[in-house]
C-alpha cells in the first residue's frame, strides 16, 4: 500500500498520559519509536518539541472527550498537520488493545492516508460552540428544576398549571412566591393575578386552595432559587454571546431568513457548523455529519435498518425544532414538504426531511453569501401538474363522475 506521510505520529490521549508513535518510513524500511508524555503544559510543550526534532509533518490522534483538546491547542501552535480522528472509525481488530498498540496503529493508519478527520472549529467558533451549548443546557436544568416546582405543587392540591399556562410567569411568580411567604387565602393569591389571565377568579380561588405544609414551602424555595440562578446565568450567556457574535452576524442575518430559523437557532448553527463551508465537499457530506440521512445497513441484498443515524447531536436537535416551526409557517415550501411527506411516512421520518432541507439551505446560503428564497407552497404541484391532474381526474372518476378537461384560454 502506497505511503502518503514517510514521517508522522499516532496519539493515544488519555486524562493524564499521551502515548506516541514516531513512524518514519526511510529506504523502504519502517522505524518506529514511542514515548509516554504527561499531560501537563510542560510536558505537552516537550512533545511538541520532540516531534519537531524528529520532522513529524501529520499527527493523528483520537477524540477522547475533551482530552484530546489540551494537546490539538498545544500542537496547532507548531507545524504540523493535525488530524482528529472518530474512534469509532479507526477502532483496531480484537485482542490488540493497548495503549502502545493504538497509537503504533493511529501512525500507520496516517501514514497510508486512511485516517478521515473529524471537523474542528476555529477559536472563535469553538467559544461561540461552547457558550450556546451551556446556554441549551442551563434550559434544559431549568426546565427540570419547572417540572419539580410543579409535581411540588401538585402534592400540596394546588392546581396551579391547570389555570395558568406558564406557572414561572409574571402571575405564577407573583403567586408562589407568596405560598411561600406564608399566604394561604385562595382569594388573596387569585387577586395576585394579572387581569389578562383568562381563568375567572372563582376559577383561580377553587385552584389555589389546597394543603400547603413547611416541607412544600421548603421544596418551592428551593427549586425557585435555582430557577433564579439559572435563569440570570442565561442572561449572562446571551450578554457575553451578543459582545462576540460581529464575526458571524452575517451568517447569523441571512440563516435567521429560512422559516423556521430564529436569531437563536441562526447562532446555534454557525457555531456547530462554522462559517467556511468548503470544508464540506457537497451539501450530502453536511447532511450526512448532523445524521439527517438514513445510514445504511443492507446486508444480502436486505436493508435492515433506515433510522439516522446519531451524528451532530447539538446541531441535529435544533434543526429538528427549527423543522417544526417550519412545518407551521403557512404557505411555505417547507410545510408542503412536511404535509406531502407525511402523508406518506409519518410525522417523525418527514420532520426529519425537513430539517435535511432546511441544513441543504443553510449550506448552500453560507457558500454563496444568499438569502433564502421560498419556492412557495404550490412549488410541488406547479413540478408535477400532468400527475396532479391525472389523480385528481381519478379521485372523481372514483367518486362515479365522468370527467372531461378543457383547457382554458391563453
Amino acid at each position: 500500500m502506497e505511503v502518503l506521510h514517510p514521517h508522522c505520529a499516532g496519539l493515544d490521549v488519555h486524562k493524564e498520559t499521551v502515548v506516541v508513535c514516531v513512524r518514519h518510513m526511510v529506504a523502504g524500511t519502517v522505524k518506529r519509536e514511542v514515548r509516554t508524555f504527561q499531560t501537563t503544559t510542560k510536558d505537552l510543550m516537550g512533545l511538541s518539541e520532540w516531534l519537531s526534532t524528529e520532522g513529524c509533518t501529520s499527527i493523528a490522534m483520537e477524540a477522547t472527550g475533551v482530552y484530546w483538546k489540551p494537546v490539538w491547542h498545544i500542537l496547532a501552535d507548531g507545524e504540523f498537520d493535525l488530524v482528529l480522528a472518530n474512534a469509532a472509525h479507526v477502532k483496531n481488530v480484537p485482542g490488540r488493545k493497548t495503549d502502545v498498540n493504538d497509537a503504533t496503529w493511529l501512525a500507520d493508519l496516517m501514514a497510508h492516508g486512511l485516517i478521515r478527520g473529524s471537523f474542528v472549529p476555529d477559536q472563535q467558533t469553538q467559544e461561540m460552540r461552547d457558550l450556546l451549548r451551556t446556554r441549551k443546557q442551563f434550559v434544559r436544568e431549568r426546565s427540570s428544576h419547572t417540572q419539580r416546582l410543579q409535581k411540588t405543587l401538585e402534592d400540596a392540591n394546588l392546581k396551579l398549571d391547570s389555570v395558568i399556562t406558564d406557572i414561572i410567569g409574571l402571575s405564577g411568580r407573583r403567586m408562589i412566591e407568596a405560598i411561600i411567604a406564608g399566604e394561604t387565602t385562595p382569594s388573596t393569591l387569585a387577586a395576585l393575578a394579572d387581569r389578562r389571565i383568562k381563568a375567572l377568579p372563582s376559577t383561580l380561588e377553587a385552584a389555589l386552595r389546597g394543603r400547603v405544609t413547611e416541607h412544600h414551602r421548603f421544596m418551592l424555595r428551593l427549586h425557585w432559587q435555582q430557577i433564579d440562578a439559572l435563569t440570570a446565568a442565561i442572561a449572562e450567556i446571551d450578554r457575553e454571546v451578543d459582545a462576540n457574535v460581529e464575526p458571524f452576524r452575517t451568517a447569523i442575518r441571512i440563516l435567521s431568513t429560512i422559516p423556521g430559523i430564529s436569531d437563536l437557532s441562526a447562532e446555534v448553527i454557525v457555531a456547530e457548523i462554522g462559517l467556511d463551508m468548503h470544508r464540506f465537499p457537497t451539501e450530502g457530506h453536511l447532511i450526512s455529519w448532523a445524521g439527517l440521512c438514513p445510514r445504511n445497513d443492507q446486508s444480502a441484498g436486505k436493508r435492515r435498518s433506515n433510522r439516522m443515524r446519531k451524528g451532530a447531536p447539538w446541531l441535529k436537535t435544533t434543526l429538528i425544532q427549527c423543522a417544526w416551526a417550519a412545518a407551521r409557517t403557512k404557505g411555505s415550501y417547507l410545510q408542503a414538504q412536511f404535509h406531502r411527506l407525511r402523508s406518506r411516512r409519518g410525522a417523525k421520518k418527514a420532520i426529519g426531511a425537513v430539517a435535511a432541507s432546511m441544513l441543504t439551505a443553510a449550506y448552500h446560503m453560507l457558500k454563496d453569501g444568499t438569502f433564502y428564497q421560498d419556492l412557495g407552497a404550490d412549488h410541488f404541484d406547479r413540478r408535477a401538474k400532468r400527475a396532479q391532474t391525472k389523480r385528481l381526474v381519478a379521485r372523481l372518476q372514483n367518486l362515479g363522475y365522468a370527467v372531461e378537461i378543457t383547457p382554458l384560454a391563453a
